[in-house]
């Protein structure tokens, strides 16, 4: 059984390494983990001897095969619970992010099939991210951000960031969430700005919250 701290690196290490096709910096890890480099190299060292991950002076960490496999459960989970308080208890999306944090690391398999099943086995959360299955299979739709695109763009929606709680206030006030409809009208070149169309409602965001809109290709 791993311990809290030891899943929060595995999660890390696997968004970070891009799903585990990547090896990671050990300075990038301190930063998202928000410790010290000393911890880190610590905690490599701890997960490296229970084949969680290798690691290879100036080259960085990587995921195992195992590793992948355990952080892809604590991902499971995580999105598992922010779909339950979402459409079950009624929180707003951007609420749920930091209490997921702290559900995803109960440990009853039992509870999480329950749970699965009571929400209907979902197949993405409340921000569009998809939910790994019991057997920590991911059916990822082809996304692309929003900002790397040109005016005249109409697609739809698939996924938004999580991490930033205003970001998301900001997504709901203008409507921007996953499903909806969207078109890029122009773009500016002094800022990359977007005038976007939403439905039937236009507007402007800027270049940082376009970067933070994932939509299809």
């Amino acid at each position: 059984m791993l311990s809290f701290t030891e899943e929060n690196y595995l999660k890390a290490i696997y968004h970070l390494s891009e799903d585990g096709s990547k090896s990671v910096l050990t300075n990038a890890i301190a930063e998202v983990t928000k410790t010290r480099a000393a911890s880190v190299t610590d905690m490599i060292k701890k997960l490296s001897a229970k084949d969680f991950i290798s690691y290879e002076k100036y080259y960085g960490v990587k995921i195992t095969k195992q590793g992948r496999v355990e952080a892809l459960q604590v991902i499971r989970k995580h999105r598992l619970w922010e779909t339950f308080l979402v459409q079950k208890l009624q929180f707003n999306w951007d609420e749920v992010h930091e209490i997921a944090e702290q559900l995803e690391h109960i440990q009853s398999s039992l509870l999480i099939r329950k749970l699965d099943e009571f929400l209907g086995y979902p197949s993405t959360d409340p921000h569009g991210e998809p939910i790994p299955d019991k057997h920590g299979k991911v059916s990822k739709q082809a996304q692309i951000e929003l900002d790397s695109l040109a005016p005249g763009y109409k697609g739809v929606i698939i996924a938004v960031k999580d991490s930033d709680s205003n970001l998301l206030k900001y997504l709901n006030r203008i409507g921007a969430k996953p499903g909806k409809r969207i078109k890029i009208i122009t773009k500016e070149e002094y800022d990359e700005s977007l005038e976007i169309e939403i439905g039937k409602k236009r507007m402007s965001i800027s270049k940082s919250v376009s970067q933070n809109i994932y939509v299809t290709v």
